[in-house]
């Protein structure tokens, strides 16, 4: 039994398979191995398509990226659809405490996509930030804005 989570409760499809638990997931579309981490990504991924209206297929799951000459793979980078980069979220298990190293991780990624929204969550605790360039700033929000509130004021 995973973890109850601080989000609206999802359906998933689950099986076992090689004595582990895998989860369906519908931006891959294929089954993986159910860890704690994972099952925060999947119902992130879901929070993000049923109450916050981004398009599944503008969102990509561990997408590879170099940082420092260093393979790196962000958890969920969500696009607009004018193919731009617009969210990055970094999942942790629901038992690790978000500290100051996921804000500095995520930072670190958002070096290389320049992404205006941040979100860091351990299904628990949620932390949304939108990222100012200009000032070299940033802002803590409330929550994390609809996908279509994303570029209102642009």
């Amino acid at each position: 039994m995973m973890t109850k989570l601080n989000l609206p409760e999802y359906q998933f499809r689950l099986k076992e398979e090689d004595k582990k638990t895998k989860i369906f997931d519908s931006i891959r579309k294929k089954y993986v191995v159910l860890t704690p981490e994972e099952w925060v990504r999947q119902n992130l991924i879901n929070y993000l398509a049923e109450e916050k209206g981004y398009p599944k297929g503008l969102i990509a799951i561990e997408t590879s990226l170099k940082h420092n000459g260093r393979s790196r793979r962000s958890d969920i980078l969500c696009y607009h659809s004018n193919n731009c980069p617009v969210l990055l979220v970094e999942c942790k298990a629901p038992e690790v405490k978000i500290s100051q190293d996921a804000f500095d991780q995520i930072s670190r990624y958002n070096i290389t996509y320049k992404v205006p929204f941040l979100l860091i969550s351990n299904g628990i605790n949620h932390y949304v930030c939108k990222i100012n360039f200009d000032t070299k700033s940033y802002t803590y929000l409330q929550e994390l804005p609809h996908y279509t509130e994303l570029f209102k004021n642009e």
